[in-house]
């Protein structure tokens, strides 16, 4: 990447940060490269993108889409123009994206708008982007993916297959990252005519464990921001107030009631330990995974290993793999921001995002054959950190075995480095210091920030070496690894542990450790203790070992430890590819915060200030669990 673009990506992160705590709707997703990260690149496939067809484009801007409550929803509508400026007068098939982040703000938002569409529309399909219900130019009050707006999802779909359009064949697409990605989940769970196939970036599956509450306490790091970024450019006055005074102001009123009524609400209940705090009904609405079973037409999907959704994507492709869903999936070293933009896709080795999108609408939503598409393109392609290589795949768990590493003897915060052993375990414990600062300049607040503060402040060690971070809590370690260790997928430690207010929070990283002492971390996990009660059924399991436990996180479920008792908890650690190679060490890290990600709520804060025991040896198996290859 060159200079310029790296000092244009750190002024975009700048401008993010502004929107993010005041009304201007600037932001950018165009980020550097992941820290550490090769310019390796996949062989590419012998398909060649066809040449645009039209030289120019025009925008008609806040086209009325009415939905069957009767709120007017607001959408820009690209089209193919000839030189002259004038549109092209055909039916062409439409592209459709629904964003949270205000449409007028593409020109300076990179990504998070779905990116420029002129590269689709020169070679023949019309662009349609429209402001979710209650932001932008639309009509009514945000709710955040409530039932209403997944139904308007798929109604927006609707009025653009529709042969009443002058501009539209029919044949719809959908398109976008994040809020944008999640959408078209939503669209495509209602199976609305015209619908022929999505592309979604950065989605998630589970609201809740994916990023509101991971392991059970609130995400203060990124929740806020998000929420700040829509309210921010959700307020601006609506640009339709020139051309339809009374739904203008209708939609700028109906924005500052929800902010009031809905955003600032919201926040404060599940920090002051209401219901928001746990899991419900309200998450349950909202997350993709609950209509992921009713999708049917064929999805491309981008992840990030260090995205926020870095959990739920995978699973995403899962559930579409298993039905049989024409599905691909494309894994890349990148934070929210630069998995939204997809500026380096091309590392892939398939070309760039546009070259993908037309390729897979070209397939899908026009119909044209591509019989080296399969071939060219497996079903999974991922980064895989150590080896930095990029590895492909036809299914995300399938090839693994489970590799299980003892915890043994004792830990000491601070240096005292315990052993991590696939022999005998021998007695031992590793007291958790409470340092509220855990967490605080690391691979874990660049990721639960969005990448913001590795861009804003790049060049911080910290970024990329996770040993200071590590003396905050206790380490436990192998010997150098003797053969390689490759693995994929989501990891499990089960820490047998007691703490005296019966209640608090391990926080889990696991790393690569070079032989010079540098620690690479690979990903992470919490896990509240209250919390640590097990749904079976959704539990997963890999040779007998528990892989990816799934946690009630219910009220009802909420159970804390008694004093002096010892328990297993299990913590989920998030999916994750690497090769660790001969010579390196396998490390678990255990602290008992991670700032600025997680808080406890306010009624938790208390229990949180103790010092929590992790058991080690025969009679307490802490075991780290990982999918080998």
């Amino acid at each position: 990447m060159t200079r310029i673009r790296r000092l244009s990506c750190r002024l975009a992160a700048v401008l993010v940060a502004g929107a993010l705590v005041g009304p201007a709707p600037a932001i950018s997703s165009m980020m550097p490269r992941a820290h550490g990260a090769p310019a390796i690149s996949a062989e590419r496939g012998v398909w060649t993108p066809r040449p645009e067809i039209y030289p120019s484009t025009v925008t008609r801007t806040d086209l009325a889409i009415p939905m069957s409550d009767g709120t007017v929803l607001r959408g820009d509508l690209v089209l193919p123009a000839r030189a002259d400026g004038t549109p092209v007068r055909r039916r062409l098939p439409v592209i459709v994206t629904i964003t949270a982040y205000n449409k007028a703000s593409g020109a300076v938002s990179g990504g998070l708008t779905g990116g420029s569409p002129n590269y689709l529309v020169q070679r023949g399909y019309a662009q349609l982007t429209v402001d979710a219900r209650g932001t932008g130019s639309s009509e009514g009050q945000w709710a955040a993916f409530s039932r209403r707006e997944d139904k308007d999802a798929g109604e927006i779909v609707e009025w653009a297959h529709s042969r009443m359009r002058p501009w539209s064949d029919g044949r719809v697409g959908m398109s976008g990252p994040s809020y944008l990605g999640m959408s078209q989940i939503f669209a495509a769970g209602a199976r609305p005519k015209g619908l022929k196939a999505i592309f979604p970036q950065v989605p998630a599956a589970d609201v809740y464990r994916d990023v509101v509450a991971s392991g059970g306490q609130i995400d203060v790091g990124f929740i806020p921001l998000w929420l700040g970024l829509v309210t921010g450019t959700g307020v601006l006055p609506p640009a339709v107030t020139a051309t339809d005074p009374q739904s203008g102001f209708g939609a700028f009123v109906d924005h500052l009631t929800a902010a009031a009524t809905f955003t600032i609400p919201l926040m404060l209940k599940a920090l002051t330990g209401g219901e928001e705090a746990y899991d419900g009904r309200f998450y349950r609405d909202r997350s993709p995974d609950r209509v992921i079973g009713r999708v049917q037409v064929p999805t491309f999907l981008v992840g990030g290993e260090f995205d926020i959704f870095q959990r739920g994507t995978p699973l995403l492709f899962e559930n579409l793999e298993r039905r049989g869903v024409p599905v691909k999936m494309i894994i890349g070293p990148w934070n929210h921001l630069e998995g939204s933009s997809a500026a380096d896709i091309d590392q892939a080795g398939y070309g760039s995002l546009s070259e993908l999108q037309l390729r897979w609408f070209d397939r899908y939503v026009r119909g044209v054959p591509d019989r080296a598409l399969d071939s060219d393109i497996p079903p999974i392609t991922y980064y895989e950190q150590g080896s930095g290589r990029w590895t492909r795949a036809r299914q995300w768990m399938g090839d693994q075995h489970a590799e299980t590493f003892r915890l043994s003897g004792s830990a000491t915060a601070g240096g005292g480095i315990g052993v991590l052993t696939q022999g005998a375990a021998v007695d031992g414990r590793a007291i958790v210091p409470p340092v509220p600062v855990s967490g605080l300049c690391t691979r874990s607040t660049a990721q639960w920030m969005a990448g913001l503060p590795s861009t804003v402040l790049d060049g911080l060690p910290c970024w990329e070496d996770n040993a200071p971070n590590d003396n905050t809590g206790v380490v436990f370690q192998t010997e150098p690894l003797t053969a390689p260790l490759r693995l994929r997928g989501p990891i499990n430690a089960r820490l047998y542990t007691s703490t005296p207010s019966g209640d608090g929070m391990l926080s889990v990283s696991v790393s690569d450790v070079a032989p010079d002492g540098r620690v690479t971390r690979l990903t992470g996990g919490w896990q509240v203790i209250s919390h640590r009660a097990l749904d079976r059924d959704r539990t997963r399991y890999l040779d007998g070992s528990v892989i990816q436990p799934f946690h009630l996180f219910t009220r009802a479920a909420k159970k804390s430890l008694p004093p002096g008792e010892v328990a297993p908890v299990d913590v989920e650690v998030f999916p994750t590819a690497a090769r660790l190679a001969p010579g390196h060490r396998l490390r678990i890290a255990i602290q008992a915060f991670d700032v600025p990600h997680l808080l406890p709520t306010v009624p938790d804060l208390p229990a949180t200030l103790t010092p929590l025991t992790v058991r080690t040896g025969p009679l307490w198996p802490s075991v780290l669990t990982v999918p080998a290859l």
